[in-house]
């Protein structure tokens, strides 16, 4: 992964709670939920050109994470974009910027799990990082983890919270096996997503994703079904086994810390096309095309 430090990260400005602090300074208590038990809820943003890439789509899935949580006075859209944009005016930030959006519980009068001891004030939490894409353009390697993802049994997927301790678990592994990340499966052994990604193969100029049971129906992922689908190109949202994988013609994953990415191999089978058409080529350039006529207001 194309992990490296940006030497004008030293000197942010972050966002916690009610105003900006130096990097050295941006700290939460050690009664907030998000310390007493990773009680807090996130986005990941991306930010091209003065324009934040989706921003109402990831607001709605933030605020409606925090609603299944049952957080108490969880912040309009219009305040958390205020406080977004003064960030990055702060940081004079415009272009190849990640933003991670944190929404916690909110500090408690004293240690302990349940919400009561909450004092009902939601704390939001705005690191804005210069951070292109993390993974090599050229693709990545995938292993399978043994760890499952979960379903909607334990916890359900569709709330982008702070627990990802199973997703940390099965990068461990990636990182073991020296791979870049790893698929996880569901707790049938269909493929469900990578810990960081959400993941699409193709098939005879087919594409396909896995069903949304155990997986985040990521935004970037929704886009890419939208654009599938407008541009008709044939896409399936189905149960598919690690052998379809394995045999695909095409492998690809998406996210906001990533964008579009191409997979070489997964756990040592090498992804071949053979079909002397790029399916994924014909994805990417529809995404880097959505990117630019993203409608947003420029800052």
């Amino acid at each position: 992964m194309n992990i490296e430090i940006d030497p004008r990260n030293r000197d942010i400005f972050i966002f916690v709670k009610d105003k900006l602090y130096p990097r050295s300074e941006a700290k939460i208590s050690v009664f907030d939920s998000a310390v007493q038990g990773g009680d807090a809820v996130w986005e990941g943003l991306r930010v091209y050109n003065g324009k934040i890439f989706a921003l109402d789509r990831h607001l709605e899935r933030l605020q409606q994470s925090a609603k299944a949580m049952m957080f108490e006075n969880i912040p309009d859209s219009d305040w958390i974009k205020e406080k977004i944009l003064e960030t990055l005016s702060a940081n004079l930030m415009r272009d190849d910027v990640h933003i991670r959006l944190t929404l916690t519980r909110g500090e408690k009068i004293t240690s302990g799990m349940s919400p009561s001891l909450n004092n009902g004030e939601c704390c939001l939490i705005i690191l804005a990082e210069w951070k292109p894409p993390v993974y090599p353009s050229e693709g990545i390697r995938l292993i399978t983890s043994a760890i499952r993802r979960n379903s909607p049994q334990s916890v359900d997927s569709k709330i982008h919270h702070n627990n990802l301790i199973n997703n940390i678990l099965a990068k461990i592994q990636a990182n073991l096996y020296g791979a870049d990340d790893a698929i996880m499966l569901d707790i049938t052994g269909f493929v469900s997503e990578t810990n960081a990604t959400n993941i699409f193969m193709v098939k005879n100029k087919s594409i396909f994703t896995p069903a949304a049971d155990s997986c985040l129906p990521g935004i970037t992922r929704g886009i890419v079904i939208e654009l599938c689908r407008i541009n008709q190109l044939p896409l399936y949202e189905k149960n598919l086994s690690l052998t379809e994988f394995y045999n695909a013609d095409e492998v690809f994953t998406t996210g906001t810390m990533g964008e579009v990415t191409p997979v070489l191999e997964i756990d040592g089978r090498k992804i071949e096309n053979n079909s002397n058409v790029s399916t994924l080529e014909i994805i990417k350039k529809l995404f880097r095309e959505k990117i630019k006529l993203e409608t947003g207001k420029t800052f």
